[in-house]
């Protein structure tokens, strides 16, 4: 056993704020209507109100996958740090 401290990553990360980032990205764009409240552009006959929407549950869907890639990746890296399993 060792008195030594032991050396502890930060909680907050460059990569934890864009884990944050692609988390948060979604919501801003969905809560700030007066961005997309509008009919034109029009894409294949469908107003940008509703496009803009369908867009942004894709988006969400590839944020949310780069997220989560970015977080067990971190997991990874925090646990070979400490030593132990990876899962």
């Amino acid at each position: 056993m060792s008195d030594a401290p032991e050396v502890s990553r930060p909680v907050v990360t460059p990569v934890r704020v864009v884990i944050a980032l692609c988390l948060v990205a979604p919501f801003v764009a969905m809560l700030w209507v007066g961005s997309y409240a509008k009919t034109d552009p029009e894409f294949a006959g469908i107003p940008f109100f509703y496009w803009y929407q369908m867009l942004w549950v894709l988006l969400s869907t590839v944020l949310t996958m780069i997220a989560y890639q970015l977080w067990q990746r971190d997991q990874r890296a925090r646990a070979s740090e400490k030593g132990g399993a990876s899962e």
